[in-house]
């Protein structure tokens, strides 16, 4: 197996001889014995590593190794030497960069003696041969701009006479410009009064007239002394910064191209750094030299052993004790320990885990990856690149990292307890300490048993009816609606649009109350259908009665939203798709069942799933309009009505009876069916399957 390539490679390709004689021999020899077998080349391999400090190009290296070495050990002592003979009224910035200069000079003269024995000299001669190029323009620019702000700075303040009379001066073209104004707008006002514009054009005029005159004073105001010099000082200001800032932009974007074409050699051959980072996370970035970078993962190494470890463990949990305490759920504990407190914190701490475990593979793969680069003859990123690399590629993972975070804390750990709840024994005897029961809820409520009892399959099929039934209503009225409206022969359409809109604009608990109201059995409803009978009718008493209404309270309730959905859509239909229908002698049935209904179902599908799903677990119209009832203790027990949905189930289950986990089997259950639904349902829609119509 090839242990060492002959050649280097950067990141897009580009092939390289080495300039390490030693390692492109041991490779020669490699390539020698994969073609032979002959174990000669191989015996050749094993004295050339024994004796790899005789070899005439290790001692050449050796050699250049001390000299540098030597060399960077000068340079501190060269900078203090030349920092003395820089003028003491130098600015940080212009003195930075001088410095940087001169070293530039220093190591292009020391590395131009050995570029043909490393790519490590080669890349540092040719750093600083860019670094000498443009550093003089940089330095020229940010002295002659420099020089400007100080001659601004010094410039003599005019006297207090020049400075009242400049005042004075702009007081008097601010009111004459005033006078202009006013007497333009009076134009514009008799134009209006003799109708020759109209008032939009007369209002328009005005504010146009008014952006003007402020954009006059605003530019006089500039000749005023005080104003002018502290103006020129702030744009001087932003001119030194944001110039030097581009020009050193460029500086380093040259010098990153540069290290993306001079490959890197080393000897080692199995990449190992990155295993340290199992322990230490940023510890191989730091070893790859990557500083910054390390930093930012030796945070990471502070979360995982200062936050994620010990949470795990129970320090600095509130009253469990980590991920132990969701094991035991407090049984045993101290009397004021909550089980379902242990089992959050031990929901929370499994997270914290995770969080841990997903950064330290992160770090792991950044250093196997720079590590394997390095190994192929790729440079590892400086941080100039690496901080280009995350404005450019890493920009969504890091708006996202907050909203990630949001979604663990508030969506997946209330997810998780629910679920995990569900196999627990939590009812009103074990408020305090519950412990784990397996699948007895989820038996329960399958057979029919216990508190869940037959009730839950006589809700469920209600549950279907009313959700397929008062949907489906709600979608057929408001898409009936939509299409009467859109009529070309209906007159008075804003009014009819505001009124199909108001069950939609008023709050449904609003409507919802007032039909409770007027259905109670004293209500004016409940009277006019007794009359009607002739004999005294109670809807709310009546369980196919109760049933039916509160289908039509909602399809009337959901039909608006369906309304403006499919008003929007019509409007969007081109008027040519009907015109060539009716040349081809279609009916209006036809262009209904051809042209309308497939737009309409198209842009508005997934909307109409939604809506069955929401109608699924829509609470408040079942509790507010009979809380449930009327009720059949027979049939559903003590705890459901005959109208009662899973969700208001659910609700009186756990938020009046307190059982809390069968209510979360129920959720669960109830959870996978509607996912299992809107997956389908949207997987079938043409928007889903299509990109455009």
């Amino acid at each position: 197996m090839k242990r060492i390539n002959e050649f280097l490679y950067d990141d897009i390709g580009n092939t390289y001889d080495r300039k390490n004689l030693y390692l492109k021999e041991i490779a020669q020899l490699y390539d020698e014995y994969d073609k032979t077998k002959d174990k000669k080349a191989l015996d050749k391999i094993k004295k050339l590593r024994q004796n790899k400090q005789n070899h005439p190009y290790i001692i050449k290296l050796n050699d250049y190794l001390h000299k540098e070495k030597k060399f960077n050990s000068s340079i501190q002592a060269k900078k203090s030497k030349y920092i003395e003979t820089l003028p003491k009224n130098l600015s940080g910035k212009m003195k930075q960069l001088k410095v940087r200069l001169y070293i530039s000079g220093l190591r292009k003269d020391f590395y131009k003696e050995f570029v043909d024995i490393s790519y490590e000299a080669q890349y540092e001669y040719e750093k600083a041969i860019i670094e000498v190029n443009q550093l003089p323009s940089i330095i020229e620019h940010l002295d002659i701009n420099e020089n400007e702000l100080k001659t601004i700075r010094n410039r003599k303040d005019v006297s207090n006479e020049d400075k009242a009379k400049s005042k004075e001066d702009f007081n008097d073209y601010r009111k004459k410009e005033k006078e202009v104004l006013q007497n333009d707008i009076i134009k514009l006002k008799k134009k209006r009064k003799d109708r020759q514009i109209s008032k939009k054009a007369l209002n328009d005029g005005i504010s146009e007239l008014k952006i003007q005159y402020k954009a006059n004073i605003s530019v006089k105001s500039y000749e005023l002394p005080e104003k002018n010099k502290n103006e020129l000082i702030k744009n001087k200001k932003f001119e030194i910064n944001s110039n030097s800032k581009r020009k050193r932009i460029v500086l380093n974007a040259n010098i990153s191209d540069l290290r993306r074409k001079t490959p890197v050699e080393v000897e080692n051959k199995i990449p190992y750094k990155c295993f340290l980072t199992f322990l230490i996370p940023g510890l191989g970035q730091l070893l790859n030299k990557q500083y910054i970078k390390a930093a930012l993962f030796l945070l990471v190494s502070f979360f995982v052993y200062v936050v994620a470890i010990p949470y795990a463990l129970g320090f600095g949990n509130y009253q469990g004790n980590g991920i132990a305490g969701l094991v035991s759920l407090a049984q045993g504990g101290r009397k004021i320990d909550k089980s379902l407190i242990f089992l959050i914190e031990g929901i929370i701490a499994i997270f914290l885990v995770v969080i841990a475990v997903i950064l330290i593979y992160i770090s792991f793969r950044d250093v196997h990856s720079v590590e394997k680069n390095k190994i192929k003859g790729i440079r590892p990123n400086n941080w100039f690149e690496t901080k280009t690399c995350i404005s450019e590629e890493g920009f969504p993972y890091i708006v996202s990292l907050p909203a990630l975070l949001v979604t663990i804390f508030i969506v997946l750990v209330p997810i998780t307890t629910a679920i995990l709840l569900s196999f627990t024994g939590m009812d009103p005897k074990h408020q305090s300490k519950f412990s784990w029961i397996g699948l007895k809820n989820y038996k329960m409520i399958v057979l029919g048993e216990g508190i869940a009892g037959s009730a839950f399959w006589l809700i469920l099929w209600w549950t279907i009816i009313w959700t397929l039934v008062a949907t489906s209503l709600a979608i057929l009225i408001g898409f009936f609606l939509a299409i009467l409206v859109n009529n070309e022969r209906i007159k008075g359409k804003v009014i009819f649009r505001s009124i199909y809109l108001l069950p939609w604009a008023v709050p449904a608990f609003i409507t919802i109350m007032f039909f409770s109201i007027m259905f109670s059995p004293n209500g004016a409803l409940t009277d006019i259908i007794s009359s009607l009978f002739g004999r005294h009718i109670v809807v709310k008493n009546d369980p196919n009665l109760s049933r039916i209404t509160i289908i039509l309270i909602q399809a009337w309730l959901g039909s608006s939203y369906i309304f403006l959905l499919s008003t929007g859509v019509l409007q969007a239909i081109p008027g040519d798709l009907y015109e060539a229908a009716v040349i081809d002698g279609a009916t209006a049935w036809q262009k209904l069942k051809r042209i309308t209904l497939p737009i309409v179902l198209f842009q508005t599908a997934p909307l109409l799933v939604g809506q069955y799903t929401f109608n699924f677990n829509n609470f408040s119209i079942i509790y507010l309009f009979n809380s449930g009832g009327p009720f059949n203790p027979s049939k559903y027990g003590n705890l459901a009505g005959t109208t009662d949905l899973l969700i208001s189930y659910i609700f009186k289950l756990t938020t009046e009876n307190q059982y809390q986990a069968i209510g979360a089997a129920i959720t669960v259950f109830i959870s996978l069916g509607l996912m299992l639904f809107a997956f389908i349902g949207f997987k079938n829609s043409k928007a889903f399957k299509e990109e455009k119509l």
